[in-house]
């Protein structure tokens, strides 16, 4: 009988080309077990199904380790062509994931990613509402019925604080702490933290609770109610999209306000720190991105404000 022969300690194991349409669901378990978010999850895993499919396709292998730098790169040039840069580098940023946790789990020898670099994203600052159409939006909810006092204090808060969408759909009663006037959201990457809201923003969200007491619905622990009981993010799209409809103004995208109100905090003198946590920002490219919209204004504000020239 031939002797039997082993591998030193630490060697890769043979995996025999595992499949990599096989091994998405157990990334996703991966993912779950380090309590990533469901929409993390559900991002990650449609973007590595779309590479999936975009290989088998095209003739190409979608055995893990047979994968190179010239199919990922393939994959990548073929959503350039389709759609903008941004969702390319979103795909980009997924497979880099993808792959760091095949190499971590043995079922590649290397990443095919490794000396790759994400597609370069053009920066196109997103539209500031102007306080003109906020006040139009506002001016929809001026009656005392359901609808417009969830509305309007809906609307305040985002206008106010900058919430992410997901942000403000998953904001429960208990969340809202009046003693403080904060509001304690679950943000990005699972991260809690207290935003604070102004005295309009209180006295709105006061007079929508007394209204919500008194819904059908009032158990529902969620804040926003709707017909059908909490309202999620695609209900909250639908009451700005239908307000800004009443208010004969052009369509707002919820993250458009995110963006209007980073603005607001910078042109009042916000620092730049506070700003960070209050929008839930880790690093200071975020904060570059969201205050690029207007920031030519802020600088020509602040150059007559402090006017050098005028020391002489």
């Amino acid at each position: 009988m031939a002797p039997r022969t082993t591998k030193p300690a630490g060697a890769l194991q043979e995996v025999g080309f595992g499949d990599l349409r096989d091994l998405i669901p157990s990334w996703e378990r991966s993912l779950r077990a380090a309590n990533k978010s469901p929409r993390t999850i559900r991002g990650y895993g449609d973007d590595a199904r779309l590479f999936a499919t975009f290989l088998a396709e095209k003739g190409m292998p979608t055995a893990v380790e047979k994968l190179t730098r010239e199919h990922v790169e393939t994959f990548i040039e073929d959503q350039l062509a389709r759609h903008k840069p941004t969702t390319a580098a979103v795909r980009y940023r997924s497979l880099q994931q993808l792959f760091k946790w095949l190499l971590e789990e043995r079922e590649i020898p290397s990443s095919p990613m490794a000396q790759m670099r994400p597609p370069a994203v053009p920066e196109v600052p997103v539209p500031v509402v102007s306080d003109d159409d906020l006040r139009k939006l506002l001016g929809t909810c001026t009656t005392n019925e359901f609808d417009d006092r969830r509305d309007h204090a809906l609307l305040r808060l985002m206008i106010d604080t900058g919430m992410r969408l997901s942000e403000v759909a998953g904001i429960n009663l208990e969340d809202v702490e009046f003693g403080s006037d904060v509001i304690v959201v679950l943000g990005k990457g699972r991260r809690i933290r207290a935003v604070p809201f102004g005295p309009k923003t209180a006295r709105a969200l006061d007079r929508y609770l007394r209204a919500r007491a008194r819904h059908r619905h009032a158990a529902e622990p969620a804040l926003w109610l709707g017909a059908q009981g909490a309202l999620g993010t695609s209900g909250i799209t639908q009451v700005l999209r239908r307000r800004c409809k009443k208010a004969e103004i052009e369509e707002i995208h919820p993250h458009q306000l995110r963006h209007t109100a980073a603005h607001a905090w910078l042109a009042a003198g916000g620092e730049e720190g506070d700003a960070m946590r209050i929008f839930g920002w880790k690093s200071r490219e975020m904060l570059a991105r969201y205050g690029a919209a207007r920031a030519d204004d802020r600088a020509r504000e602040a150059f007559r404000r402090l006017l050098p020239g005028d020391r002489l």
